[in-house]
């Protein structure tokens, strides 16, 4: 069963989305409410930021408990 979390008044999902490929267009559906139908041009987009943001946010956790100063 996937974990939800709430953080600043919104879900935090640790399930993934489903995506498929249909008739030239991307469908992401889950989790929760998420039924989404995608260009094929505006789903890669969306997966490039999605990849991008995703590093970020690990790169946020891994050092949130490291103290660090501005240089």
């Amino acid at each position: 069963m996937a974990d939800t979390q709430t953080h600043a008044d919104r879900q935090i999902h640790s399930e993934p989305s489903a995506v498929t490929a249909d008739e030239g267009d991307v469908l992401v559906k889950g989790p929760d409410a998420v039924d989404v139908a995608l260009t094929a041009e505006a789903a890669e987009e969306t997966s490039n930021r999605l990849l991008e943001q995703a590093m970020k946010a690990r790169g946020q956790r891994l050092m949130k408990d490291y103290p660090h100063r501005a240089q």
